[in-house]
């Protein structure tokens, strides 16, 4: 049974209440969108038929831009509507697309909140032609790192005990592994790091309200937090130069639906020249 770490219900609120403010946070969405959509300069592949999942009305027009058709998908109507027609609000864990619907599927950070990520990628996996492409992009351990000792340290001072505020991240190890389990030929992932640096810790904790990114954690308090408690986590976050740096680290993730035309190992005990003849090609006779 998949294990229940986030309320989806308030994702989705926190989305639709984040539809008309997101334009606030777009520079770090395209920031983030660009560096991941720059793996498609790397294939002479084209592709036409496009899937973005998440994109908060970023990535679909970075699509559009480079002449292809996208279908958009979000968990909230609201934040699908952003992104221009075609759009569908789904929920990721159960998405309503045929099989080799699309050449190409982008997810850029929009995944980190799915209760079955497995299940989610095989899906996505699913709705690609055979040689299509998965890029993707999901906070990995290490994002907003500073922000949660903060915020745990604060609330173990004025209650001494700590309740989840900070959704929890995957391990970039793992990222690599839950690629190959859901089928996709080729996965990479590897990291890029983003310093995000604010005047005061209220603009951090703003910026993530009108991403979408509150609390949704399904272990949350419901009740209201002591009235220091961000003061105090805030005051602690501080630079002795008054500002607030919190790291942004990112798993950028690359797959293929399987194809014949794609490179594979050979199989065990194929090869036609053995690795100490192939070490030792200068002809010297080591021992």
């Amino acid at each position: 049974m998949t294990p229940i770490i986030f309320d989806r219900a308030a994702v989705r609120r926190n989305r639709d209440r984040a539809a008309s403010c997101v334009t606030h946070v777009e520079p770090i969405l395209r920031e983030v969108a660009e560096r991941l959509l720059d793996r498609l300069d790397d294939t002479t592949r084209r592709f036409t038929r496009a899937l973005d999942v998440g994109g908060r009305g970023v990535t679909a027009p970075m699509l559009r831009a480079r002449g292809m058709h996208v279908v958009a998908a979000d968990l909230s109507p609201c934040m699908a509507a952003l992104s221009g027609l075609p759009a569908i609000a789904c929920d990721e864990e159960r998405l309503p697309f045929a099989l080799h619907s699309f050449d190409l599927v982008v997810a850029n950070l929009s995944l980190h909140s799915v209760n079955d990520l497995p299940g989610a990628l095989i899906q996505l996996h699913q709705a690609l032609v055979p040689d299509g492409l998965f890029l993707a992009t999901l906070p990995a351990l290490g994002t907003l790192a500073e922000l949660r000792t903060a915020l745990t340290a604060a609330e173990i001072t004025l209650s001494g005990g700590a309740s989840p505020r900070v959704a929890p991240f995957p391990d970039l190890r793992d990222c690599a592994a839950l690629l190959q389990r859901a089928g996709f030929a080729l996965p990479v992932a590897d990291s890029e790091t983003i310093t995000l640096d604010y005047g005061t810790g209220l603009a951090l904790l703003r910026d993530l309200r009108d991403a979408g990114e509150a609390n949704a954690v399904a272990e949350r308090s419901r009740q209201i937090p002591p009235r220091m408690l961000f003061p105090m986590a805030l005051a602690g976050l501080a630079a002795p130069d008054g500002r607030v740096r919190t790291t942004l680290r990112l798993a950028m993730l690359t797959g293929w639906a399987p194809h014949d035309s794609q490179p594979r190992p050979l199989a065990p005990g194929s090869a036609q020249i053995s690795l100490r003849d192939a070490l030792w090609s200068d002809g010297s006779n080591r021992q």
